[in-house]
């Protein structure tokens, strides 16, 4: 692990959805990890849920490392109170270098781009590109109806439920936080991101 303090990359929207229980569940998710002294490494804005996770942290107590392409810098409204703010060229750099300096991965509610980051390092996975623990957080049933898809498509034979033993499902954040940490402890991996993307 980084520093032996626990790193965690969060996918989540840049909207805040509808209601005001989202922005609750990504407050409750950065206080977590700032109180446990956690680094969090997310995408780098400062609107939506990803800003509600990040100022969470920080004000928690945690580590902030935001990564964010040069083309969404001025769209995004790029956080400036991370104690880190990488910009890069590229979405794809964004994502590898997310990759890299986390030790577990945390999806929250989000739109095409969470899904897209979460289906990414899910793929990385199963490649064997990494072994780091993979979580969903099914806080309000957001993800019901895709858990549900993704039944059907081992059900069809398009998935081994192999695949779906490498990701975590849960609708309570701290458990399921509890469970990513302990599986990044209790299996260190040694990170072959940096040299395969």
């Amino acid at each position: 692990m980084t520093n032996s303090t626990f790193s965690i990359c969060v996918y989540c929207g840049s909207r805040s959805g509808e209601g005001p229980a989202f922005t609750a569940i990504a407050r409750g998710v950065g206080e977590w990890i700032g109180a446990q002294g956690g680094q969090l490494v997310y995408g780098g804005g400062r609107t939506g849920l990803m800003g509600t996770v990040a100022e969470a942290t920080r004000l928690a107590g945690g580590r902030v490392v935001g990564i964010i392409p040069e083309a969404l810098v001025n769209r995004e409204l790029a956080n400036t109170l991370c104690d880190e703010l990488h910009v890069v060229d590229n979405m794809h750099q964004r994502k590898a270098l997310m990759g890299e300096r986390a030790d577990a991965f945390l999806a929250l509610p989000g739109g095409i781009g969470t899904l897209e980051e979460l289906f990414e390092v899910w793929t990385w996975r199963q490649l064997g590109y990494h072994d780091k623990p993979i979580g969903i957080l099914n806080a309000n049933g957001y993800f019901d109806a895709l858990l549900a898809f993704l039944g059907q498509s081992v059900r069809d034979g398009f998935m081994g439920e192999w695949q779906m033993g490498l990701v975590q499902t849960g609708p309570d954040a701290i458990a399921l936080l509890e469970r990513l940490r302990e599986e990044a402890v209790r299996h260190p991996k040694g990170d072959k991101l940096a040299e395969i993307l």
